[in-house]
């Protein structure tokens, strides 16, 4: 499994790396400008992502919009449906809103509030059959 951590805070990008290293290779990016970069080499070098874990607040590009603009990419390379990347937003926050934008607007395959536990994310995992 190829995943891309996307987190600006440093002691949430160290857990999660932690968590997900051992299921296979993991990049990380610091905000949704870096995301969005990462996800459109990983395509050009014909490596997909399997897994993008992303921060929902972060500095320059927040997670919606960098969410927005990697789905648009997959439309414009004909990638849809099963074979998009599978993308679970983290936040500290657990309003509605964010829960709302992120499924509906950003097409968020699920979401977690902080902080993330090893058996939360691995139950959510399993439960898009990446694991």
């Amino acid at each position: 499994m190829k995943t891309l951590i996307v987190e600006d805070d440093f002691i949430s990008r160290k857990i999660m790396k932690e968590l997900i290293t051992p299921l296979g290779e993991c990049d990380i990016a610091i905000d949704g400008t870096e995301a969005v970069k990462a996800f459109r080499l990983a395509h050009e070098e014909k490596r997909p992502y399997d897994l993008i874990c992303m921060d929902i607040m972060m500095p320059n590009m927040d997670g919606h919009e960098a969410l927005e603009q990697i789905r648009e990419m997959e439309r414009q390379l004909g990638v849809g449906g099963a074979l998009e990347v599978k993308v679970i937003m983290t936040t500290a926050l657990d309003d509605p809103k964010n829960v709302v934008e992120a499924f509906y607007k950003g097409g968020a395959t699920s979401y977690l509030v902080k902080p993330i536990t090893r058996q939360k994310l691995m139950k959510e995992i399993r439960s898009h059959g990446l694991i």
